[in-house]
């Protein structure tokens, strides 16, 4: 693995890390407003990295805005129409599993807390949508993912970086479901070798899910999910 990859691998690690230490930091400041520091930190934070990683990946980028000249935009349009689908339809099929084999509340806690920071600051929105899915991407797909698949098969190479995926998120109860939008993730990045196009489904995903999250009652979703499942 290029070195420059390891420098990418620590500085978002770092990024991810921030957050926790900074935030005890900000919180024995005893400052007026500590959630508006710990917000603006964790925007600058993920916004820094991102910029970092760009630089880092630099030739990555230069030979891969290459490729995607030639691709052509109706492939993008296929592409990223089918990597929805596959999201939405790997996303339920997970949750239903979860919910009727292990009894795990289809509702991500994860998702709930970064709703409610995008409705009490909506510029953090911008890393949900954007910022997140591009370091993700780059991090679990063409690094982790990339890697393996030089050693092993498509299906194991997908499972693993998935299943860190779904780790680093902190839900391990919903590790399925992070493993499962993992291998969509990976199909796309190993059918189309553009990183660009698991990035465009993975910040729709996102965005879908957060717009969802800040204007659908939780309470009410959770019932008609269980409904659903259920049927009750």
């Amino acid at each position: 693995m290029p070195r420059r990859y390891w420098y990418v691998i620590l500085t978002y690690t770092l990024v991810q890390l921030s957050g926790g230490l900074v935030g005890q930091f900000i919180l024995s400041l005893d400052l007026e407003n500590p959630q508006t520091w710990l917000i603006t930190w964790t925007i600058s934070s993920f916004i820094a990295g991102l910029l970092i990683i760009t630089w880092l990946l630099k030739p990555d980028i230069q030979k891969d805005l290459r490729q995607d000249y030639d691709m052509g935009i109706g492939s993008y349009i296929k592409w990223g129409l089918l990597g929805i689908l596959l999201a939405f339809l790997s996303q339920y099929a997970a949750t239903v599993i979860e919910s009727l084999v292990f009894g795990v509340d289809p509702i991500s806690e994860n998702t709930q807390n970064l709703s409610a920071l995008a409705k009490a600051t909506p510029i953090f929105i911008l890393i949900i949508a954007i910022v997140a899915p591009i370091l993700e991407e780059i991090i679990f797909r063409k690094i982790l993912f990339g890697t393996l698949r030089k050693y092993t098969n498509f299906l194991i190479s997908a499972l693993v970086s998935g299943s860190i995926f779904g780790i680093v998120h902190g839900e391990p109860e919903h590790l399925l479901k992070y493993a499962m939008m993992g291998l969509v993730f990976a199909y796309l990045y190993e059918k189309t070798k553009r990183i660009i196009v698991p990035i465009i489904t993975h910040a729709t995903m996102n965005s879908l899910v957060i717009i969802a999250q800040m204007t659908i009652d939780v309470e009410q979703l959770e019932q008609n999910v269980q409904t659903i499942l259920f049927g009750g």
